[in-house]
């Protein structure tokens, strides 16, 4: 067993993930914001589990933290997995913005994203082996349905692991991007949850675990509440359907634009 990086673990769905890992007897190095919360888990797991367990005390919305932890993913060969699960929400209405928050917010999910899976897929590429896991949502796939930043953010999470499987698939390196409903963490206020019907909230453990169930089945694309992957299947065939007619030398006839002269 080798190492796994796991973002944003120092509660909820990143430590989750922490406490399953090392419970598969993979050393981890936990990155988040909260030194002294990742110290406590990292203890925890150490004396539970009996792997190995780092910390790095970073904030993935500043450029000086992700390039710090990209280092280390470049550099480290026994990283052969990185969960990146660090990602913020509640950005409210666009009308009323604090464009600093999302900035912040697309630094953290998007920016972060990318940077620290280029940094560590070059060298799984060359081993032939390795795990890319990045948490998404399932607001990817309904936008208008929640606000305007945050399902944009994800969205390009999911396609920006969709393209990686394709890439790095062929060379043994598993890409799987993860997307939970609403999930039982500290992203959602007491008040909130309260006000939620309770079929659609999932436990943040069930989450978890379903999305390792998916890891391990060899899922893409991990939608732990869907009950027919077909449905999602189903979804991308019409998306595949278009290809063929999304670049054409001309207009469609219903705009009823002329040949060009």
């Amino acid at each position: 067993m080798k190492t796994y990086l796991v973002t944003g673990a120092s509660d909820g769905i990143g430590a989750l993930y922490a406490d399953r890992l090392a419970r598969r007897g993979h050393d981890l190095i936990l990155v988040a914001r909260r030194k002294g919360k990742l110290a406590e888990l990292a203890a925890r797991l150490e004396a539970e589990t009996g792997v190995s367990v780092e910390v790095i005390g970073a904030d993935l919305a500043k450029a000086e933290d992700v390039l710090h932890v990209e280092q280390r993913l470049r550099d480290d060969a026994a990283i052969v997995g990185l969960v990146n699960n660090a990602g913020i929400a509640n950005e409210g209405s666009i009308l009323g913005a604090d464009a600093d928050y999302l900035s912040g917010m697309i630094d953290l999910n998007i920016r972060a994203v990318t940077r620290l899976s280029a940094a560590i897929a070059p060298r799984l590429a060359e081993r032939g082996a390795g795990t890319i896991v990045n948490v998404t949502s399932v607001t990817a796939l309904m936008p208008e349905a929640f606000t305007a930043v945050y399902p944009a953010t994800k969205a390009y999470v999911l396609a920006f692991s969709e393209a990686l499987a394709a890439e790095l698939g062929p060379k043994g390196v598993r890409v799987q991007a993860v997307l939970p409903g609403i999930t039982r963490t500290a992203i959602w206020t007491e008040e909130a949850m309260a006000h939620l019907p309770a079929h659609m909230v999932m436990e943040a453990g069930d989450m978890v675990d379903a999305a390792l169930a998916g890891l391990d089945m060899g899922e893409t694309v991990t939608i732990p509440a869907l009950p027919d992957m077909a449905q999602y299947e189903a979804y991308v065939a019409a998306r595949t359907a278009l290809r063929p007619n999304l670049s054409l030398a001309r207009p469609a006839a219903r705009y009823g634009v002329g040949a060009a002269s």
